[in-house]
């Protein structure tokens, strides 16, 4: 187990507390630049976007028609996971929503573009429906969107009993004692190289979040997902998404985040070769999108 995030080349690090949550936060890009708020997801955290942290995007290049100086990726530890402090709270999707609105209070961002993967992306669907004049377009990266009818989730539960219920009552033991994430990465994404999977299984050996990933888990198969079958969401988003899904992610079946499904006023939905960590396996692609989100919104 490492105390010591990954290194990343020309980012800056800092602590903000926000909500009773001490975020780390990861950024890079100049400091006047157009903010991205970038959203990781479970078993994974900033470092998911260290290409983009690493590089990112400016308006050089003849084809982009980026805006001087470029975008400000901001990519924040969720609380509890990979450096950030605890979370006050159980993991209640809505709750964690709150924590990320005072975060950009905090850090004075009045509006963002967004990005987010697999849990990071359903917190993102729900961040948009919240604060919708604050996001000028969000990108959404292999998550089924919350307006899933159950007919057409019912053929895919499957998927989540394969991993949800491990995770959520005996995630902290499994996670931090054995090799459970290392396997779960060799069958879900058998092309990322072991150094790769190691910096993320390696920080959930950490007790904090071990236990913040069980409650992730519990809270939404106790809490949340009856709460969904029950009533389901009736907010519409008004903040125009584009969903980037790889067709063969073993997860999340690319059905769980159709057009035709969700209540949204400007939602298209890129169906592409590739599995469930779209960020690892395709860096490029995803920046492409972005840029793309860019400047077909341009900022307010």
């Amino acid at each position: 187990m490492t105390d010591q995030p990954p290194p990343i080349d020309g980012v800056r690090r800092h602590f903000v507390t926000a909500r009773g949550v001490n975020f780390h936060v990861t950024e890079a890009g100049p400091e006047d630049g157009r903010p991205v708020l970038a959203l990781h997801g479970w078993p994974q955290h900033h470092w998911v976007y260290r290409s983009l942290l690493a590089d990112p995007p400016t308006s050089a290049g003849a084809s982009s028609r980026l805006p001087e100086p470029g975008l400000r990726i901001i990519a924040p530890d969720l609380p509890g996971y990979g450096w950030s402090g605890p979370a006050p709270h159980k993991w209640a999707k809505e709750d964690v929503v709150s924590d990320l609105v005072a975060l950009m209070d905090a850090m004075g961002l009045d509006r963002v573009l967004l990005i987010g993967h697999d849990w990071g992306g359903y917190i993102g669907h729900l961040l948009a429906m919240r604060v919708p004049e604050r996001i000028d377009g969000y990108l959404a990266l292999n998550i089924a969107h919350p307006w899933v009818p159950p007919k057409v989730m019912a053929p895919h539960l499957w998927r989540f009993l394969q991993y949800q219920p491990l995770v959520a009552f005996a995630g902290v033991p499994l996670q931090r004692h054995t090799s459970f994430l290392k396997r779960a990465y060799k069958l879900a994404a058998p092309k990322l190289d072991p150094q790769t999977v190691r910096v993320y299984s390696e920080r959930f050996r950490d007790p904090v979040v071990a236990r913040t990933a069980r409650d992730t888990y519990r809270t939404f198969l106790l809490r949340e997902a009856p709460a969904a079958i029950r009533n389901g969401e009736r907010r519409r988003s008004k903040v125009p998404t584009r969903a980037l899904f790889g067709r063969d992610d073993a997860a999340i079946h690319p059905s769980l985040a159709a057009a035709e499904t969700a209540r949204a006023d400007d939602y298209t939905i890129d169906v592409v070769d590739g599995g469930h960590f779209i960020l690892d396996e395709q860096p490029e692609l995803v920046r492409a999108k972005l840029i793309a989100l860019a400047e077909e919104f341009p900022a307010r």
